[in-house]
């Protein structure tokens, strides 16, 4: 009888499984992302589900690819959390009346109030303590990006950190792509050593904006600290003092980066 070789099966099966979970654990991470997000813009006010999308879209430019589809089961699992709670908003205006002065039946039929979502107590709270994460998940790429956009409720000691260790990753990740570029420079063409510069200048520009933005939080720091007693100085999290005043050039966008 023939053996049948199973080591090469169970290898491609572990690889599978592999995978699945590391697209799982993804999955679970952006799923925080937004959770995270939707609660911090709904800190700012209450919301109803398009203007949510809207702002998801247009303030936290990372979440252009999320879908009604995805945001309601995420708003569904926060109020299911008790973090947030449904209300009744107000009913959209009534569209021009017809000819004989009465609205189409099949108008009137459709109309019903949007549902308003409104952040707890206990959604506050969570959110409060979300923000003062700094671990690792808080530096990379899309953690970081929404870390940043609420860096204005933020308290100056946790923006540093999450500065730092962004700054650190970022160091981490230029020394690894300079190692391979220096190893496979003779075997790349033009356009693709092109490429790995344009990657590697996308990286250092960001390395260099956030220098700026730690040094600016550190001279922040220092001038509350040698401010005379009675100041009215206060390192609230709605503070926008660790910002650059003067820069040349705009925030770089961590998803452009060549990871």
């Amino acid at each position: 009888m023939y053996r049948v070789d199973t080591s090469e099966r169970h290898k491609l099966n572990a690889w599978v499984r592999g995978h699945q979970a590391d697209e799982e654990a993804k999955v679970s991470r952006r799923s925080g992302i937004l959770e995270f997000a939707v609660l911090g813009l709904l800190r700012e006010s209450p919301m109803h589900g398009y203007e949510l999308r809207k702002r998801l879209n247009t303030s936290l430019g990372i979440f252009r690819a999320f879908s009604y589809g995805t945001l309601y089961p995420c708003l569904k699992t926060l109020v299911a959390n008790g973090w947030l709670i449904e209300e009744p908003g107000s009913v959209p205006a009534l569209p021009p009346e017809t000819g004989r002065g009465v609205a189409p039946a099949s108008s009137l039929a459709g109309r019903r109030a949007k549902i308003v979502y409104r952040l707890t107590a206990e959604g506050k709270e969570h959110f409060e303590e979300l923000l003062s994460h700094t671990g690792p998940d808080s530096w990379e790429d899309e953690h970081f990006a929404a870390r940043f956009a609420f860096f204005g409720q933020t308290e100056r000691e946790v923006r540093m950190r999450v500065l730092e260790g962004r700054r650190s990753r970022l160091e981490e990740r230029l020394e690894k792509m300079r190692a391979s570029l220096a190893r496979t420079r003779e075997r790349l063409d033009d356009y693709t050593l092109e490429l790995q510069r344009h990657g590697m200048e996308s990286v250092e520009r960001e390395v260099r904006w956030l220098n700026e933005l730690i040094e600016s939080e550190r001279s922040g720091r220092d001038q509350r600290r040698s401010s005379p007693e009675g100041s009215t100085q206060h390192d609230s999290s709605g503070e926008t003092g660790g910002l650059p005043r003067h820069r040349d050039t705009s925030r770089p966008d961590p998803s452009d980066d060549t990871k």
